[in-house]
């Protein structure tokens, strides 16, 4: 479990990852506890929080699977929807024009992490 705050979180290995590929993690964000799902296309990775915007159900039909048959998509498995793996947009179900929670990520010698949260300062 990887756990956000003033230092990196580590989410997964980038070759625990095929090309397209998908996997879910859990993502300790303050007092709360994320299930997370991590995406790669390419050289270009993504992190959703692994709720749906219709439902709130997760997207996940097995474990680490989020993606289309044709690995073009995540797939909900509650309804089927679309959703495009740049941006999270559904474009096509019943939840068309939302979007997933997006978490912002970087790989770091080959590692996908979270960046550390800003600092904050109080007056």
């Amino acid at each position: 479990m990887a756990n956000a705050g003033a230092h990196p979180a580590v989410l997964c290995r980038l070759d625990q990852l095929q090309d397209p590929g998908s996997r879910g993690v859990r993502l300790q964000h303050g007092d709360r506890l994320l299930d997370v799902m991590v995406v790669r296309k390419g050289h270009n990775v993504y992190a959703y929080v692994n709720s749906c915007p219709h439902t709130g159900s997760p997207l996940d039909w097995v474990e680490h699977e989020f993606l289309s048959l044709d690995k073009q998509y995540i797939q909900c498995a509650m309804h089927a929807a679309l959703f495009r793996l740049a941006d999270g947009l559904c474009v096509a179900g019943p939840c068309a024009g939302s979007s997933l929670t997006a978490i912002a990520v970087t790989v770091e010698s080959g590692l996908v992490v979270v960046p550390p949260a800003p600092a904050t300062c109080n007056p």
